[in-house]
C-alpha cells in the first residue's frame, strides 16, 4: 500500500511515509488539481502546498469529519446531499495509494468545501438567473478565505458558523421539521370544496372547513355541522396568522389560503431559508424592513418591531412588480412633488393626449429646462414614446400621486416608500397596484417613528413641515438601512411561523429551481 494507511470510522486517516519524492508528488498532484480553481490555487501557493485535510495529525482528521459530517447533514438546512456526494469524497479517499492520490483527495476536499461553504452561507442560487426582479445583491465572502479561516481555526466551531444564525433562520429549520413531520403524517386532510363560506352556512362544505381547521390547531374538536360563533373565530385567526383581513368570513382569498396543503407550505420554508442564506448580513441597528408579499412596512430597532403599517406594492402585471433589494434611508420629502416616470409618460399619458390635450389636466407638462408648457399649442399626435420631448410634472397637494411625503432611498430602480390619496386599497387582502413603489398606509406615523431619533417634538416638527405646503427635504442624521424582501413563510414575535400568498410566482421559481437542483420534500434528499 505505498506508505498510506486508511481506516474507516469517524474519519479516514492518513500516515504518508516520509521522503523528498513522496513530497514533490504530492505538491505536484495539488498544483495540477488545483489549476482549474484560482482561488484553490492561490491558497495552496501561499501556504506552500501543505495539507489542511489529508495529513496525518488530529487536526486534519478532524477537519475531514467535520466536512464529511456536514456535507452529509445538508438536508437539514434545505440542501441537497447529493451536490457535495460524501459517498463518492469517501470513496475518493479510499482509494489513496500514492503521494499524487493524497495530493488529488486534498484538492477535491477543499473543492467540496468551497462548495459547502457558500451554498450553507450565502445560497446555492443566484437570485437574479431566476427572475430579474430579484436584484439583491448576495454577500459572497471571498472564496479563499474559507480555506485560510478554516486552516486557523478549530474545525467544529468553524463549521458552526458558516450557516446563518438570526433567530428567523433558526425557527424556520424548527418549522423544516414540522412540516416533514405533519407531511410524513397525512397533512390536514381533505380541502373545503367550497370558494367561500361565510357565518351561518351549514352542510358538508363547512364541516370540511371544520375538521381542516382543527387540523391545522385553529379550532377545539367539535361535532358541529354549522359555520357558528367558534368557527367565525378560528377562521379570524386563521386570516391573522396569513395577513388577511380577519373578518372570520372565509371569502376567496382565505378559501384559497385554508387550501394550500403541507407540501406547498413545506416549499415556502425551503424557499425561505435560501432566501435568508442570500440576506446573511448585517441589516442595521435600526433597519427598515418591507416585506412585500406580507403588504407591510416595519421599523426594527435592536432586532425588535418598533413600527409597522400596511402597504401596497407593485402591481403583477408588466414591468411593475416591485424588486427585492437593499438600500439606504437618507432623507424623507414632505410637500413633494411627483415627477411622472418617463414609461407612465409616454405608454399611458402621451396615448390619452393625443386623443384630448387636456388630458391629466391635474399634471403640468414642462420642457427640459422645467418650464410649463402650454397645452393647447402642442400637436401631440406628432409623437411617439421615443420622441416625445417633454416631461411632467404634478405639483404638491393632497391629491398628489405621492400624496404629502416620499421616504428616499436613491436607488437606480427609481423605488422608494410614499404617501398616497388612494386609502381604500389598503383594506384589500392583496394589495399590488402600484407602479412599484411602497405606499404606506400610516405614512405619518412612519415619518414621527423616523424623526424621533433627531427631534424632541417629532410630530410637531413634521406637521409644521407640513402646513407650510411647500416641498421641503428634510434629512435623516442617521441614515436607516431598507431591506425589501419577499418571504411567504415568516417567523411572528412569538416564534411562529406564518404564511403568506406568492404574489409575484417568484417563490414557485425558487422552488422550481431548488427541485431541479436536487432538493425534495420530506426530508428525504439525494
Amino acid at each position: 500500500m505505498a506508505g498510506f494507511v486508511i481506516a474507516f470510522g469517524a474519519a479516514v486517516s492518513f500516515a504518508p511515509r516520509a521522503g523528498s519524492a513522496q513530497v514533490t508528488a504530492f505538491k505536484q498532484a495539488i498544483a495540477e488539481a488545483a489549476a482549474q480553481d484560482d482561488d484553490i490555487a492561490a491558497f495552496y501557493r501561499a501556504n506552500g502546498y501543505s495539507p489542511i485535510w489529508t495529513g496525518a495529525g488530529d487536526v486534519d482528521r478532524n477537519r475531514r469529519a467535520e466536512l464529511l459530517r456536514a456535507i452529509r447533514s445538508v438536508a437539514s438546512h434545505g440542501l441537497p446531499v447529493a451536490r457535495y456526494d460524501p459517498d463518492g469524497l469517501m470513496k475518493t479517499l479510499a482509494s489513496v495509494r500514492t503521494a499524487r492520490d493524497r495530493g488529488m483527495a486534498e484538492v477535491e476536499m477543499s473543492r467540496v468545501f468551497l462548495k459547502y461553504a457558500r451554498d450553507i452561507q450565502t445560497g446555492m442560487l443566484t437570485p437574479k438567473a431566476i427572475d430579474p426582479a430579484m436584484v439583491r445583491e448576495i454577500p459572497y465572502r471571498e472564496r479563499g478565505s474559507y480555506l485560510s479561516g478554516l486552516a486557523e481555526a478549530k474545525p467544529a466551531a468553524f463549521f458552526r458558523a458558516l450557516p446563518p444564525t438570526s433567530m428567523e433562520y433558526n425557527a424556520l429549520i424548527k418549522e423544516k421539521v414540522a412540516m416533514e413531520r405533519l407531511l410524513l403524517s397525512g397533512g390536514w386532510g381533505a380541502t373545503v370544496p367550497a370558494k367561500s363560506l361565510k357565518p351561518g352556512d351549514s352542510g358538508n362544505a363547512v364541516i370540511a372547513l371544520r375538521n381542516r381547521l382543527i387540523a391545522m390547531e385553529y379550532l377545539e374538536r367539535t361535532n358541529t355541522r354549522e359555520y357558528d360563533a367558534d368557527m367565525q373565530a378560528a377562521v379570524q385567526q386563521f386570516q391573522i396568522a396569513h395577513g388577511l383581513n380577519d373578518d372570520g368570513v372565509a371569502g376567496v382569498a382565505t378559501m384559497n389560503q385554508i387550501n394550500v396543503g403541507v407540501e406547498k407550505r413545506l416549499q415556502s420554508v425551503l424557499v425561505a431559508l435560501e432566501r435568508e442564506r442570500w440576506f446573511n448580513t448585517e441589516r442595521g441597528k435600526r433597519h427598515i424592513l418591507v416585506n412585500l408579499p406580507d403588504f407591510s412596512a416595519k421599523i426594527i430597532d435592536d432586532d425588535k418591531l418598533t413600527f409597522y403599517t400596511r402597504s401596497v406594492i407593485g402591481a403583477n402585471r408588466d414591468d411593475r412588480p416591485t424588486p427585492e433589494f437593499s438600500d439606504t434611508m437618507t432623507h424623507m420629502v414632505v410637500n413633494p412633488s411627483w415627477y411622472v416616470p418617463r414609461s407612465i409618460v409616454t405608454k399611458e399619458y402621451l396615448p390619452a393626449l393625443k386623443r384630448n390635450y387636456n388630458a391629466a389636466s391635474h399634471i403640468e407638462i414642462t420642457d427640459r429646462r422645467g418650464r410649463k408648457i402650454n397645452r393647447a399649442a402642442v400637436n401631440f399626435s406628432q409623437f411617439t414614446e421615443r420622441n416625445f420631448p417633454y416631461a411632467m410634472r404634478q405639483p404638491p397637494s393632497k391629491s398628489n400621486a405621492l400624496g404629502l411625503v416620499k421616504f428616499m432611498f436613491p436607488n437606480k430602480y427609481n423605488i422608494y416608500l410614499h404617501d398616497t390619496p388612494a386609502k381604500s386599497l389598503f383594506s384589500r387582502d392583496v394589495r399590488a397596484f402600484s407602479h412599484g413603489c411602497v405606499r404606506l398606509a400610516q405614512p405619518f406615523e412612519f415619518a414621527y417613528e423616523l424623526l424621533s431619533k433627531q427631534e424632541a417634538d417629532p410630530k410637531g416638527h413634521f406637521q409644521s413641515i407640513l402646513r407650510s405646503r411647500s416641498e421641503t427635504k428634510v434629512v435623516l442624521d442617521t441614515p436607516v438601512p431598507v431591506h425589501l424582501i419577499y418571504r411567504t413563510a415568516v417567523t411572528n414575535a412569538r416564534g411562529h411561523t406564518e404564511y403568506r400568498a406568492d404574489v409575484y410566482g417568484r417563490d414557485a421559481k425558487i422552488w422550481n429551481a431548488l427541485s431541479r437542483a436536487g432538493v425534495v420534500l420530506g426530508g428525504v434528499q439525494g
